[in-house]
């Protein structure tokens, strides 16, 4: 005899732990039951569903046929000698024989019932509507059976659970989440969030960063993956995101819309750059994002490894944003060509070393934000120019090509 109280316990503990809604269980449940009875009791071809009474612990037991005429049944002819074609219920279904040169099912009177005689049980019936017939219960399985239920039941849980997880991640996608290193294993990192596990590719990881089993880690969620092995969720801390978020956190001018992140260029676990702005002439963007004695930047800048962060302001005029984006570096003039998407600055020669960076690594920087290309000039003289991710520097001795890291 079932303990109805310790099954609802049961019940709650599973919605609770895996969030899986009790509806779902019971569905699970009532399919497994029916398999079950079909398997000792029913026939070929019968279509057999239960009913779970969560108060009594009873279990109805009905047989379902499909209405059908010879429109779509092909009736008086034996049902042939073929392989069985597994299928949708409605107007054929498990056990309907398809003939090659004809789309109509071959009548079985397991499966089917003819429109004539529904209407004598139901009024109003259609075609492809269900007649339902009740059947005598039974409550000795035998281990097959048992066996059968068994599997239905942890089927339909696991597809429940994976069902749920996909929905509560994928309303976080694109947000930062927070989980415990499982494992690092060839360079990837493991995350259990609990329900799901997180992949942090090494290619997705901060350049330097270290992670041992048991610490806490906070990624970028940019995709969830419906795998055959599970759920995963894909991380990255190198995507520009992660620092817009960040920033988001931090900030509750961003968070609420009134200083808004207009673009962000990355080299991950070097240096970043920002461009904010604020609809709100009363609020200064950067030092919404810098916070008082540079709180808010630093507490992000420890996040990222010591990466340094540059904030500057947006501007919807060409010339002075790619003027701040090349910030520190002061600049003399500018020079836009609108059609070739083209600025020239130019810059004293004391602020060269400032304008082009290490590398190449701000102008380059400044150049993915802006979305210009950058030409820098120093004493009259073209020094640097920019394409893509790369950054051409010109020296007296010749050129020098400096490759620009990917995102």
């Amino acid at each position: 005899m079932l303990d109805i109280k310790t099954f609802k316990s049961a019940l709650e503990q599973l919605e609770e732990e895996r969030k899986i809604p009790k509806e779902k269980i019971l569905e699970a449940i009532e399919q497994a039951m029916a398999a079950a009875y079909k398997k000792d009791y029913g026939k070929k071809g019968q279509i057999i569903r239960s009913k779970f009474d969560m108060e009594t612990g009873k279990t109805d037991f009905f047989q379902v046929k499909i209405v059908v005429d010879e429109s779509i049944a092909i009736l008086d002819t034996p049902l042939p000698n073929l392989p069985l074609n597994k299928g949708e219920e409605k107007g054929g279904g498990e056990y309907s024989v398809k003939n090659l040169e004809d789309e109509r099912v071959h009548f079985n009177a397991e499966h089917h019932i003819l429109l004539d005689d529904a209407k004598k049980i139901k009024k109003g019936v259609e075609l492809n509507d269900e007649i339902i017939f009740p059947l005598e219960s039974k409550d000795d399985y035998g281990r097959i059976a048992a066996q059968t239920a068994k599997q239905v039941i942890i089927q339909k849980i696991r597809e429940a659970e994976r069902t749920s997880i996909i929905d509560e991640y994928g309303t976080k996608e694109g947000e930062v989440i927070s989980g415990i290193v499982q494992k690092v294993e060839r360079g990837n990192v493991y995350v259990d969030f609990n329900r799901a596990t997180g992949i942090l590719p090494a290619e997705e990881q901060i350049p330097g960063e270290y992670w041992t089993r048991g610490q806490r880690v906070r990624a970028y969620l940019y995709s969830v993956e419906d795998t055959p092995r599970g759920i995963n969720l894909r991380l990255s801390r190198a995507h520009p995101k992660f620092v817009e978020k960040l920033f988001a956190m931090e900030a509750p001018e961003i968070e609420n819309g009134v200083v808004e992140i207009k673009s962000v260029a990355r080299e991950a676990g070097a240096r970043s750059k920002i461009a904010v702005h604020s609809n709100d002439e009363h609020i200064d963007a950067v030092g919404s994002c810098v916070g008082q004695k540079g709180t808010r930047v630093n507490t992000i800048t420890g996040e990222l490894s010591g990466e340094k962060i540059d904030i500057i302001p947006w501007s919807s005029d060409p010339k002075e944003f790619v003027s701040n984006s090349l910030s520190p570096a002061k600049v003399i003039s500018i020079e836009v060509d609108e059609k070739e998407h083209k600025a020239t600055v130019e810059v004293g020669n004391d602020q060269l070393s400032l304008a082009i960076g290490k590398g190449g690594q701000n102008v380059r920087l400044a150049a993915k934000l802006t979305g210009w290309r950058i030409d820098i000039k120093g004493d009259g003289k073209e020094i640097a120019k920019t394409d893509g991710e790369k950054v051409e520097v010109l020296k007296a001795e010749g050129p020098e090509l400096v490759e620009g890291k990917e995102e």
